[in-house]
């Protein structure tokens, strides 16, 4: 994990079941995760906008299904942050303070752009998959399943790209 400065909390903690310090476990990765999504959000449509070349249309399209999923991902990450009484990252530089992903690799070449995205998702699953463990052994079966559906996601994402890229 990149390291950070804590999510501010801006209501008192929700009475819900979880421990305040397993909250603020939660809201540390979800704010991670809310902050990589972002990063990769807006490389993914900078991708979309600047791809050329004899796969122009098959990428275009690949890189436009990939952004608008993780511009929807990013809402639920941030609608749960509030949820658990957290707010959340809303600014590029929180957005760049809390993310491991890069946000600066312009290029023009195709299959660059293939291989940067493949390995920013696969970046993004080893880090949601501890993810997952965090939130079940604090009793939040909802945000360990909402991690689960994003672990699914970049595997699946990160295999597209591999296998365009082979």
């Amino acid at each position: 994990m990149a390291a950070t400065t804590p999510v501010k909390t801006t209501e008192s903690s929700p009475k819900i079941g979880i421990k305040v310090e397993d909250l603020k476990a939660i809201n540390a990765g979800l704010a991670q995760v809310l902050s990589d999504t972002f990063t990769l959000y807006v490389k993914t449509h900078g991708y979309h906008w600047n791809v050329t070349g004899p796969h122009f249309r098959s990428l275009h399209l690949m890189f436009e299904e990939q952004y608008q999923e993780l511009w929807e991902a990013a809402d639920v990450l941030a609608e749960r942050m509030r949820a658990l009484g957290s707010g959340a990252p809303g600014s590029f530089a929180e957005f760049l303070e809390h993310a491991s992903i890069t946000d600066d690799e312009r290029t023009t070449d195709a299959m660059t752009m293939v291989e940067n995205l493949a390995r920013d998702h696969e970046t993004l699953a080893r880090l949601v998959r501890p993810l997952v463990e965090v939130a079940e052994d604090a009793g939040d079966g909802a945000t360990a399943d909402l991690f689960n559906a994003r672990l699914a996601v970049h595997e699946q994402a990160a295999w597209m790209l591999r296998s365009f890229a082979a």
